[in-house]
């Protein structure tokens, strides 16, 4: 029977980790609310896959677009979420990939498996968070190809670091305290959007420095 549950319950809120996804994409490009910002209609559904059902309520309180309401009107603590859920999707979508890529390659870091993943998921994170940013910020501010990589570096990178640490920190403890799982285990992807919300917290507050100062844009 424990062997039932354990596969049974992730797959149940795996399943409506991606039920809530189609949720916000058909919310946004079926039923009208188009994100201000085009790269959060991508966000807002990457979010889900690792807050679940959860993100949904974060998403129809503030994260949903409404005519005549403008995002830098939000309170800081909102923008500051914002933030964060953008760094953690484009975070969280470089840690699926890696994941993925490791386990399939077997990468291993001086014969871990654990730290081939971990890197591959962060240079994977990395890349693919500039480019949010650069979508992000290069419209915004009506910048060229290089004055809006070299913003989006300056955007990311802190924002990027402490999302790493908070999910790294999680994986970590994972592995030295938790029966070991494989990518192939749907248990092994709830631990990973634990992990995620860990990195999403500890990203918070560096995204709510880097907005306060201008580094970053509201979303």
């Amino acid at each position: 029977m424990q062997a039932h549950w354990s596969t049974v319950l992730p797959a149940i809120w795996l399943t409506a980790s991606v039920l809530s996804a189609v949720v916000i994409i058909s919310d946004i490009f079926l039923a009208g609310h188009p994100q201000r910002m085009a790269i959060m209609s991508v966000v807002w559904p990457l979010t889900m896959l690792y807050w679940g059902p959860v993100g949904l309520i974060f998403y129809y309180w503030f994260g949903r677009a409404t005519p005549g309401v403008k995002k830098s009107e939000a309170p800081m603590w909102q923008a500051s979420f914002l933030g964060a859920t953008h760094c953690g999707a484009g975070c969280a979508l470089g840690d699926f990939i890696g994941e993925w890529l490791a386990f399939r390659m077997a990468l291993t870091v001086v014969g871990s498996e654990l730290g081939g993943r971990l890197l591959a998921a962060f240079v994977l994170a990395y890349l693919i968070g500039i480019a949010f940013q650069y979508f992000s910020i290069a419209p915004m501010r009506g910048l060229g190809l290089r004055d809006g990589v070299i913003a989006a570096v300056k955007a990311d990178t802190l924002s990027l670091l402490a999302y790493e640490v908070g999910m790294f920190g999680i994986m970590i403890a994972f592995a030295k305290l938790a029966s070991p799982l494989e990518p192939t285990d749907l248990a092994y992807w709830v631990r990973m959007q634990v992990a995620m919300v860990a990195g999403f917290v500890t990203t918070y507050p560096v995204n709510y420095w880097l907005i306060r100062r201008g580094v970053k844009e509201k979303m």
